[in-house]
Formats: C-alpha cells, structure tokens, sequence
C-alpha cells in the first residue's frame, strides 16, 4: 500500500491546505489552461495521488532570469504548493548542496528514477570550440545536457535561451549558441519561451505534465494554453490600434491617454506569450500596461529581429488601413466569442461538480 505522506494528499495534510484553497488552486490553473471546470476536478484528484515527481534542472548559458521568475510566488499559490512537493534534486541555484556533493545529487536523482524524471534546462548550449564556454564540474553544457538527457521522461525548456538560443545566441554568436532542440531530438521536448517566462506559466505546464501529459503544442513546442494567441489578440489597447490612435512617444498626450503603442515599436502583433491575459507579480500589469511596448521576447531571434522602438512593417498598408481591416474581423471574433462564452459558461454550470479532499484520501 501507497504511504500517503508519498502522495500529495499527505504533503496538503501537513501543511494545513484546506480541500476548498486546494480546489480553488486547480480551478485557477486549469483556467489560466483553458481547461473547463469539470477538469479542474481531475486535476485535483490525480495531483493528490501523484508521488513525488524528481525534477533536474540545469542551468547552462543563462542570466538566472527564469530562476529568480518562477520563485517571485505569493503565498498561498499553486506555484509554492507544486514546487514544495516535486522533489526538486538537482538546481544550482536553489539547492544548499555544492561541489562534489551537488554532483552525487544530481547522479543519485537520475538513477534513482531512470527513465522518470523531468528535465527542466534554462540557457542555451555553447558548441563552438567543442563546449569551452561554459562548463559545469569540468563538464561542458552540451555533454551533461546529453548525458541527462537520455534517461529522462521529458524535457522541459524554460526561458528564450533554452528554447531558441535567446541572447547568447545573438550576431555574431561568439560561443555557438544553440537551443535544446537543436541537440535533443529523442525527447518530448516542451518550450516555454520568455525573458523570462511567467512564473504561472511554468508552474502551470509542470501541472499538467503531472496530471494530464504533455499539453497541447504549437509548432514550435509552445503549450497553446499559453501561446496560442498572441499578445496583440488579447490587450486591452487593442480597441485603439483598431481606431487608429496610436501614441507618436512616450510621453505625448496619447501615451498619457493610454494608446496603442504600436507606432513605438511594440511587437505584440507578432508574439504569442499570455502576458497580456496572466500578466505578472501575481496578475498585477504587464509591460504594455506600464507603459513600454512589448519586445517580442518569446519569439524566436528577437535580439537580431529589429530594432524595438521600429514600427513593424505593415507592407503596401499603412496602420490605419490594416486597422480598418482589423476592426471589421474583430467585431466578427467579438461575436462569436461571446456566443461562445456564453455556451462554455452554461457548459461548465452543468459539468461542475463538488470534489472533497475526503474523496481523495486527503483531510480538510
């Protein structure tokens, strides 16, 4: 028999997490995923019955960006209850182990649970001059990406660095930076791009892993819950890229009015990421409610692809012509998103039912 203090019922117990803040962590989740209410449930259910889940990361060519994101959590959240039960074995930032003892851990977590556990890599890979540029216990990036690699369940690629080679990668590339998945094609591969990534959004795919598998990917390998739209489908200034009111600067009276930014270089009609929907410090702001204009940062190459205070190209139309044109197939898609929304809130009043931490094996 299965000790509950293995499973996450156990850990849930000890912490003193009621089955009601439980539920409404995976209800939040499961939303922010497009996952109906009736989902949500499942996600309950199997996060609590799930062992503990071994998880490497490793850190290769990166700022330690992706680190510092997905620990800026608020208490309670879904991401201080996934990370304090995963069994987090490896990560050189985050663990109070070093030297030789850090490197025992790592060995000891992979054969511990060959061929289980997740592989989470931020940083690109440095290949020029076979791997020189940067090594880890005298083991260049490319060799314990690899040697790791190969007994893992999945892989997970968090930050622009590790999915399209980010920064480093950059002209002229003096280390020969590249990607996970220019190395790795034996591997479900799962990418999270961003500079960094919102912490939700990693949390968030490392639940579904657990719960349901691999989510859904665009064709890049970016979960279509969180890039399957891009920015510019889903700000809230879109209403004044449609009318045409665009601000010349930063500090004119349409910047102080709040229009779109568009004319300033932002890149949100070319990047899919949910900045604009998740936002981040806890669903606070985001770059364009502040005030800047997205840089595309979970695109690939966004360093090299311009400048970011460019205008896009709008070819033979100018800005206002595409508004025109973008306005009509917005007030199409309003329409039907409202139909839509209106079927999926009747769907999920009917396909919601309670569930009780009792019905789990857990405790309120």
């Amino acid at each position: 028999m299965t000790n509950k203090n293995n499973l996450l019922a156990g850990e849930l117990e000890r912490l003193g997490i009621s089955r009601r803040t439980f539920l409404k962590f995976c209800t939040s989740i499961g939303s922010v995923m497009a996952l109906s209410p009736a989902q949500a449930a499942v996600m309950a259910e199997k996060l609590v019955t799930v062992k503990r889940q071994s998880v490497i990361w490793l850190s290769f060519q990166e700022c330690t960006g992706c680190t510092e994101s997905i620990t800026r959590s608020h208490k309670p959240s879904l991401e201080s209850l996934i990370f304090d039960f995963v069994s987090l074995d490896y990560h050189h930032t985050l663990q109070a182990a070093s030297g030789h003892a850090a490197e025992q851990a790592r060995e000891q977590a992979m054969h511990d649970n060959q061929g289980k556990y997740i592989l989470i890599v931020d940083g690109s890979i440095p290949i020029k001059d076979d791997g020189v540029y940067s090594t880890i216990a005298g083991m260049t990036n490319l060799d314990m990406l690899q040697q790791v690699a190969k007994d893992a369940a999945a892989i997970v690629a968090v930050g622009s660095c590790a999915t399209f080679g980010g920064l480093p990668k950059a002209s002229p590339n003096p280390t020969g930076a590249v990607s996970v998945s220019d190395i790795v094609h034996d591997k479900p591969i799962i990418n999270i791009p961003g500079c960094p990534p919102i912490p939700v959004v990693m949390t968030g795919v490392l639940a579904h892993v657990l719960t349901f598998g691999i989510p859904e990917l665009d064709s890049m390998g970016r979960p279509k819950a969180f890039y399957g739209d891009s920015i510019h489908d889903r700000c809230y200034r879109r209403p004044y890229y449609d009318r045409g009111q665009f601000a010349k600067s930063f500090d004119d009276e349409g910047a102080r009015k709040g229009w779109c930014l568009y004319e300033l270089g932002c890149k949100g009609p070319i990047t899919h990421n949910a900045c604009a929907t998740v936002k981040w410090n806890n669903g606070t702001s985001f770059p364009i409610q502040s005030g800047h204009g997205c840089l595309g940062c979970s695109e690939p190459d966004f360093w090299d692809a311009g400048g970011f205070y460019k205008a896009l190209s709008t070819g033979t139309n100018s800005p206002g012509q595409w508004a025109t044109a973008a306005l009509a197939a917005g007030a199409a898609a309003g329409l039907a998103s409202a139909y839509l929304n209106k079927s999926s809130k009747a769907d999920a009043e009917k396909d919601h039912q309670p569930v009780t931490l009792e019905d789990m094996g857990g405790k309120s």
